[in-house]
């Protein structure tokens, strides 16, 4: 693994060893399978936005945690990590005709798209695809999923594409709410955002 990554690795902080709240989780009924039918339906052509909070992945025996800023602008996206001892950046940009990781010693790396490119430069698995409608609170279209509702009558667990999406905290202030926490776990994997700005553009 690239020296740089190791540095960042080693720094894993409690976001991820954090042992998860008890949460309050209802199976979805009509009504609020209908209110999240409906929050999809105002954000599903989200494809504007400028996100930035502390991101932590882990691969069941290595990890990593930083500061991250996650610009989507329609196709193309632009996503910034930023390692918390060395002050480095690492910067995974592309669109779907492939993707480039810069930052590592030895040049850029590119692949076919970001999950490959994550994968084969790190080790890490990364839903990139899916993730882009999960941040949102969103299903992907990648399958079947499955929701259960918190007590604030918003998705609480999505389980979709053999991962597990926990929703810990939303922004209620929000026309629709929006996340701000994020876990994502495919065992060994597991991937968490915590969002601290969101900036959605027309």
């Amino acid at each position: 693994m690239n020296r740089h990554v190791r540095l960042w690795v080693a720094a894993l902080p409690l976001l991820l060893a954090a042992c998860a709240p008890q949460m309050v989780r209802i199976k979805g009924d009509a009504g609020l399978l209908n209110a999240q039918l409906a929050r999809e339906q105002a954000l599903v052509h989200t494809s504007h936005w400028v996100l930035s909070g502390r991101l932590g992945v882990s691969d069941g025996h290595e990890g990593g945690s930083g500061g991250f800023t996650w610009t989507q602008d329609g196709e193309h996206y632009r996503f910034v990590f930023r390692t918390p001892i060395t002050g480095r950046s690492f910067e995974l940009h592309g669109d779907p005709s492939g993707a480039v990781l810069e930052g590592l010693d030895g040049g850029p790396r590119h692949g076919p798209d970001a999950e490959a490119l994550m994968r084969r430069a790190l080790g890490w698995e990364v839903p990139m695809r899916d993730l882009r409608a999960w941040v949102l609170g969103l299903r992907a279209d990648s399958g079947p999923a499955e929701i259960a509702f918190g007590d604030n009558r918003l998705p609480s667990l999505l389980t979709q594409d053999g991962w597990s999406v926990e929703y810990r905290a939303w922004d209620t202030t929000r026309t629709p709410p929006l996340p701000t926490t994020v876990f994502a776990a495919r065992p060994p994997y597991k991937v968490r955002l915590s969002i601290e700005n969101w900036d959605l553009q027309p």
